[in-house]
């Protein structure tokens, strides 16, 4: 057969691509509706679409029979893990660690000052022509907690270094010690809480965490607390934040929401002290250039027979 690599990014714009495959472009069209570059059969990697819709990047999945590699350009994987009875068995899921590191570090960074400091309600009063000053949190002296410690949310600490914070807290699904410290395991979340000033959730959507910041969670939130979400929205559940954040307790800076696109007139639109950015943690210029490194490096390897870097599962054969 042919061993067919579909990107979508298209081939000659990348350099370095090692030698043996038949490279294809397929990224599903502007419509979604795009025909396959080639027979699915013959499709021996499958580069998933980034940013495209889900029924977009799902489409080729089941038709895919002879597929050794999905290849993600998204830290996280559930749209993948969510139709895994439709990819063949013993096929490797790889994800984007290496790409989105540097520019969603930045988005949580950016939305965590511009919360504390108030710049919506400055691009506001712009807006009106008004001068409107105020005193205002600083990041600097606040205890950070980051619940989800991976590759972003060590980023996310690389650069909460110069703002002089009080003390960083690190969760992750199990206990370990870093050079920076110890990493808490994510039992010990709703006791650390109490002490958190900022909460950036980073970790990854799972059935373990999804409505992991429920009512429960964010009561133990100290009064006057900022949370901040570059993970996935369903992480949160919306009604207990909408509750939290109406009464005026605590904040929210949302990169993420459940549901997504965030439709109009949903309620968290209006909801004081809500801060909301469109999903763009990872659509940066810093993108590009991480992702056709990945790809080149993970391609050399697939051709050369080598192992894959970050092998997140390996499809079984009953599709799980």
């Amino acid at each position: 057969m042919t061993a067919d690599v579909w990107l979508p990014i298209p081939p000659e714009e990348i350099d370095g691509l090692p030698e043996g495959p038949r490279y294809l472009f397929w990224d599903g069209g502007a419509d979604g509706e795009q025909e396959f570059p080639g027979d699915p059969a013959d499709c021996a990697v499958y580069v998933v679409p980034y940013m495209k819709r889900y029924s977009v990047r799902v489409r080729p999945l089941a038709r895919l029979t002879r597929v050794r590699l999905v290849q993600t350009l998204t830290a996280g994987v559930d749209d993948m893990t969510s139709r895994l009875t439709d990819i063949a068995p013993g096929v490797q899921l790889c994800n984007a660690r290496g790409v989105h590191e540097a520019s969603t570090a930045e988005l949580a960074l950016t939305l965590t000052l511009a919360s504390l400091r108030g710049i919506p309600g400055f691009v506001r009063a712009q807006d009106q022509g008004r001068w409107e000053s105020g005193f205002h949190p600083a990041l600097a002296d606040k205890n950070v907690l980051i619940v989800g410690y991976g590759a972003i949310g060590a980023a996310i600490e690389d650069r909460l270094e110069p703002f002089e914070v009080a003390r960083v807290a690190r969760i992750a699904r199990s206990r370990r010690t870093t050079a920076r410290g110890l990493v808490h395991p994510i039992t010990d979340v709703l006791s650390l809480l109490p002490e958190a000033d900022v909460v950036i959730l980073s970790i990854p959507l799972s059935e373990d965490t999804r409505g992991l910041v429920d009512a429960e969670f964010l009561a133990q939130m100290k009064d006057g607390a900022l949370l901040v979400n570059v993970a996935r929205g369903p992480v949160v559940d919306t009604k207990a934040l909408l509750a939290e954040v109406e009464g005026g307790r605590i904040t929210a800076a949302l990169d993420v929401t459940d549901p997504e696109p965030l439709p109009p007139g949903h309620p968290l639109w209006q909801a004081p002290g809500v801060l909301i950015s469109p999903h763009v943690g990872g659509p940066s210029s810093a993108f590009l250039p991480r992702a056709k490194r990945l790809l080149v490096d993970q391609l050399t390897r697939f051709v050369n027979r080598e192992p894959l870097r970050n092998v997140i599962l390996t499809t079984a054969a009953d599709g799980r």
